[in-house]
């Protein structure tokens, strides 16, 4: 029972990772600090949209799905959860490329807007 839970908990922690990528700058406009913990996440999961790369969380939530006896999945948390409702068709490179440039281009804009309203108060 823990492992399911623990493999729910993971689900709900890639989410919220997944939120925070393209919208975590937005705290940096409130807090200037949010920036040090959005900038890395933002660089991380940028290129594993630009790569293909499988988020470590995927494996950890099928290792804990396993363990506590259900089925895990191949492919990653976007393809899995997110891509159905998404596209109906599976999530290829050139898509996710996609997905990475306009979440590229979506913290462009609020870091310039962060930019100006800090160099405005100094």
């Amino acid at each position: 029972m823990l492992y399911i839970i623990g493999a729910y908990i993971t689900v709900i922690i890639h989410l919220l990772f997944i939120i925070f990528v393209p919208l975590g700058g937005l705290l940096a406009l409130w807090r200037k600090r949010w920036a040090l913990v959005h900038l890395p996440a933002f660089i991380y999961g940028t290129l594993i949209s630009f790569f293909g790369w499988v988020c470590p969380l995927t494996p950890l939530e099928n290792w804990l799905r396993e363990q506590g006896g259900l089925a895990g999945y191949r492919g990653g948390f976007i393809e899995h959860y997110l891509l159905p409702i998404v596209y109906p068709e599976n999530l290829d490179r050139g898509k996710a490329a996609v997905m990475g440039i306009a979440v590229l281009l979506v913290n462009l804009v609020i870091y310039r807007l962060v930019w100006k309203k800090f160099r405005k108060r100094a």
